[in-house]
């Protein structure tokens, strides 16, 4: 699956993704915006094996940005009686901050999980700490739906998570 705007462009990951997601995700920045499965320090280990097991997934995307791997996104579905709503989740490497990429990115893959996937919602949470990714989701017709007061333990203390979702057009 290959998704498109620009130069920025969402694909299947490939082996040689693993040295430049294990040097951009091994940095405390990316990671304490993320949950406790996002290993600190990363190493090659940990990207080789993250690549393996989302390289073939229908929506887990790398995300290239004029040609390079800059970082990772993807819908992952619930199940059950939730089984139409998946989270998006995402990171982009600290020097592609800023640049309008990860923007670019939440569209294609929200659009991708609407009309491709079927899905009727799709939502995150966001720690309270990370303002530009309030701003992404809002930029992108996410709707902060609530705050989780105290609901994320990180760094040692307990802080506010932030949902934002957005409803396929379809459904609403």
């Amino acid at each position: 699956m290959r998704l498109q705007s620009g130069n920025i462009v969402l694909r299947s990951f490939r082996e040689s993704d693993a040295p430049r997601l294990a040097e951009l995700a091994n940095n405390t920045k990316i990671g304490r915006n993320l949950r406790d499965g996002f290993p600190y320090p990363y190493t090659l280990e940990n990207a080789m094996d993250f690549i393996g097991r989302f390289k073939d997934h229908i929506s887990f995307f790398a995300i290239e940005y004029s040609g390079e791997y800059v970082g990772n996104i993807s819908l992952v579905p619930l199940d059950n009686v939730h089984r139409k709503t998946a989270e998006i989740g995402y990171f982009l490497g600290e020097p592609y901050w800023n640049k309008g990429i990860m923007t670019v990115a939440v569209n294609l893959v929200t659009e991708y999980g609407f009309r491709e996937l079927g899905f009727a919602r799709i939502h995150t949470g966001v720690y309270e700490f990370n303002p530009a990714s309030q701003r992404v989701l809002e930029k992108c017709g996410y709707t902060k739906e609530g705050i989780f007061s105290k609901n994320v333990f990180r760094e040692d203390r307990l802080w506010d998570e932030v949902r934002y979702a957005k409803i396929n057009p379809e459904y609403e």
